[in-house]
C-alpha cells in the first residue's frame, strides 16, 4: 500500500513540476512576443487586438472585446491607437448604422502579418531534434485535449 501512495506522490510532484515549467516556459514565450510587438511600435494589448482582427472580414468592437475577454471600453481605447497608427479604419457598419467595424488598413495588413510571424516564433523550441519537437508536439496536442481552443490563435 506505501508503494502506491509514494507512486502516487512521485506522480503529482512530477506533475507539479511539469505544470510550473509549462508556466515558466509560457512566460518566456510571452515575454519574447511583448518584444517583438513593442518592436513593431505596439503595446503588447494593441498587439493582440491587431492579430485577431481578420483583414477580410470587418469586426464591430464589441465582437473583439469579446474574442479578447475584455471590457468593450478597453477595445476602445485600443481601437483608437491602431487608428492612430493608421493600421485600422472605423467604418459605419452597413447594416446598423449606429455601430462602428474595425477594418484592417493596407499598412495594418502589412503590420499584422510582421505580427503573426513574431508570434509565431519558435526560437526556444531550437535546442530540440527533430523527433523531440516531434514528441513535444504529441504530448502538448494530447494535453490540450486534442488541439487548441480557438483562443489559442490559429485562425
Amino acid at each position: 500500500m506505501a508503494t502506491s501512495t509514494t507512486a502516487s506522490g512521485d506522480r503529482a510532484a512530477l506533475a507539479g513540476d511539469v505544470v510550473r515549467r509549462m508556466l515558466h516556459v509560457a512566460a518566456a514565450l510571452r515575454h519574447q512576443q511583448d518584444e517583438a510587438i513593442a518592436a513593431l511600435g505596439l503595446t503588447p494589448a494593441a498587439g493582440r487586438a491587431l492579430h485577431e482582427l481578420d483583414p477580410d472580414h470587418p469586426l464591430p468592437a464589441r465582437d473583439l472585446a469579446e474574442q479578447l475577454g475584455c471590457d468593450r471600453s478597453n477595445v476602445t481605447g485600443l481601437a483608437d491607437r491602431l487608428e492612430q497608427a493608421g493600421l485600422v479604419e472605423r467604418h459605419t457598419d452597413p447594416t446598423d448604422r449606429r455601430q462602428k467595424t474595425l477594418v484592417v488598413t493596407p499598412r495594418g495588413r502589412q503590420v499584422r502579418d510582421r505580427l503573426r510571424r513574431a508570434m509565431s516564433d519558435s526560437r526556444l523550441l531550437d535546442g530540440l531534434s527533430a523527433a523531440e519537437l516531434a514528441t513535444l508536439h504529441e504530448l502538448v496536442w494530447k494535453v490540450s485535449d486534442g488541439g487548441c481552443p480557438e483562443a489559442c490563435g490559429e485562425t
